[in-house]
């Protein structure tokens, strides 16, 4: 059996200190890239296998659009998002089935509450429903359904692997990482998801994220639109105060989390960081993926520090905060 790495091929990325004790440690691996695609730093074993989740949405969004999915702006952005299911990312899916020809009805992914808490509670007081609209891929999944329908492949079945639309994701995937596909398997909301290394993962990200939009090819001119509908519409990225989104607004990175503690983020010069929290855990993700990418030179201290406070990463004590979750000693 396929495995990801193990206990002893981690570091100890992040530490939750609590009145001035260390309580908890989470170890995993990283690999820093820098601007121009080199490795520069390794932590535990990036050649491990790993199972990216929603970090492989950026490649699945670029897969859909080559294949003639056409969308622009919120539309694009939500394509790549593991959102909140507020009304407006709702909207923005709805429109996406909308224009074509789709429902909700086609939808694949499972039905869910909306992440959102004051949404949720407010469906709730509203006698509302799960609905796979509200469900934090279903962007993704519009995205794949629109690009069925522009090549006219079935949208039954969209999400068998062998499936056109996932053979052509596959055979996407497998350029962008430069890696064949160890294993494929089936993501939280139905979609399949390719084993790739932390180091392939890093590759295809940093690709995407220093993509042009006025690439003469194809492939790079969809991946540098992708990048800057999310810089520009990045509440759609998860949702407001939410660490992607945070982190989109307030250093112009590409970032993108992935359950089981995932985490893909490219600067602004194109330095490069991916990660993986062997606990699943995805609390410190996104501080340790900035701060991997500060001590490689592609952003600020001080900017990293505006973040850290913007984040959720205080740890409470009745009712005050007593510590905080940090960068670890494996970096």
């Amino acid at each position: 059996m396929l495995e990801t790495l193990t206990i002893q091929d981690s570091v100890e990325l992040a530490v939750v200190e609590r009145s001035g004790f260390v309580e908890s440690r989470h170890a995993g691996a990283a690999v820093v890239l820098s601007p121009d695609g080199d490795v520069l730093a390794r932590h535990g074993n990036a050649d491990a296998l790993i199972l990216p989740r929603s970090s492989l949405k950026p490649l699945q969004a670029v897969a859909c659009i080559t294949a003639g999915a056409n969308l622009e702006g919120e539309q694009l952005a939500i394509s790549t998002a593991s959102h909140t299911g507020t009304d407006r990312h709702a909207s923005v899916v709805r429109d996406i089935l909308t224009e074509g020809g789709l429902t909700e009805d086609h939808l694949a992914c499972p039905p869910s509450w909306p992440g959102d808490t004051s949404t949720r509670d407010e469906l709730v007081r509203e006698h509302g429903q799960p609905a796979r609209v509200r469900m934090n891929c279903s962007g993704k999944h519009a995205a794949m359904l629109r690009a069925c329908v522009a090549t006219g492949w079935s949208t039954e079945g969209y999400l068998d692997p062998a499936h056109p639309l996932q053979a052509h994701i596959r055979d996407v995937v497998e350029r962008l990482t430069g890696e064949k596909i160890a294993h494929t398997a089936i993501d939280g909301c139905g979609a399949p998801v390719h084993a790739v290394t932390l180091t392939g993962l890093a590759r295809s990200i940093h690709r995407i994220g220093t993509a042009s939009d006025r690439s003469p090819f194809a492939l790079h001119r969809v991946a540098g639109s992708l990048v800057r509908a999310v810089r520009e519409h990045p509440w759609t990225l998860e949702g407001p105060g939410r660490p992607d989104t945070v982190a989109t607004e307030q250093l112009g990175v590409f970032t993108k989390h992935g359950a089981e503690g995932v985490m893909v983020m490219v600067a602004p010069n194109g330095t490069t960081v991916a990660l993986k929290m062997l606990d699943g855990a995805t609390r410190a993700s996104t501080i340790v993926a900035a701060t991997l990418i500060a001590r490689a030179g592609g952003l600020g201290d001080a900017e990293v520090a505006a973040l850290s406070e913007a984040l959720p990463l205080a740890i409470s004590g009745g009712g005050k905060d007593v510590g905080m979750i940090r960068p670890g000693a494996g970096l």
